[in-house]
């Protein structure tokens, strides 16, 4: 889930102009709300430059249906999609899972992806409703079958899973972009579904930026709420010895974990 990066308590982005150097430029429907950084013409230059020219037309359909939802500040952004898709090449990925799917963001990248003939995503999100606004351009893309989509919360799935034996270790790559109040309980259950060497990501690790504010700023509502419980899963993963991680400022901040051990 994208939001609001440049300020937690500021109000939804617009469209407006920015200056930059007297120039007048349009801030891209994208800036704003899904980077870090605190120049609107860098973020669009490199949406422009090297995101949206090798971008897939599925792609491009869902990202413009999204942008159009309501709730258009929770999807992944652009430039944050096309990491990971560069990710899960990298890596080889087969088996997968994504827990919160906001329009399907993660799971579009099957399309993109050169193992897709072998790749599987287990996909859940408690409202079918943001598996289902994106399976129209998954179902273009050919790749609707690779996808088994779970609606309700992840917990008991994961739990379900564990029972299992046949389950630990199996996972190459999970994605996590959703409750922020349950990433440590996630990551419990992750540790013993991904494989060794396999990879966890979780989203949304510089909450807005709140997380260098000072207790008392003044934020909206969710980002106040959930804030604590990103700054515990910030330090857990920081001292989890099982893992090694890497957080990097892309979209909204993002976290890899690889299991160690």
């Amino acid at each position: 889930m994208a939001t609001t990066a440049a300020d937690a308590t500021a109000a939804a982005p617009q469209e407006q102009p920015a200056s930059t150097g007297g120039e007048q430029v349009t801030r891209h429907s994208e800036v704003g709300h899904k980077s870090l950084l605190q120049s609107d013409a860098l973020y669009q230059y490199i949406l422009e430059t090297s995101v949206y020219p090798r971008e897939h037309e599925c792609m491009k359909e869902l990202r413009e249906i999204t942008a159009n939802h309501p709730w258009n500040l929770m999807t992944t952004s652009a430039d944050e999609g096309q990491f990971l898709n560069m990710l899960l090449k990298l890596i080889g990925a087969k088996k997968t899972m994504e827990i919160g799917i906001y329009h399907s963001q993660f799971t579009k990248k099957l399309k993109k992806n050169e193992n897709e003939t072998e790749m599987q995503i287990l996909a859940m999100d408690i409202n079918r409703e943001n598996y289902e606004l994106g399976l129209p351009c998954i179902e273009k893309a050919g790749v609707a079958h690779k996808i088994d989509f779970r609606e309700g919360p992840a917990l008991p799935v994961l739990d379900a899973l564990l029972e299992d034996e046949a389950n630990h270790g199996t996972f190459d790559f999970v994605f996590v972009d959703a409750d922020k109040d349950n990433y440590l309980n996630y990551h419990e259950r992750l540790m013993k579904l991904v494989k060794v060497g396999g990879l966890l990501g979780y989203d949304n690790t510089l909450w807005n930026g709140s997380v260098v504010l000072p207790a008392d700023a003044p934020m909206r509502k969710y980002i106040r709420y959930y804030r604590d419980f990103v700054l515990d899963l910030n330090k857990a993963l920081a001292a989890d010895q099982r893992v090694e991680i890497c957080q990097l400022p892309v979209g909204d901040g993002i976290t890899l974990c690889r299991r160690a051990k």
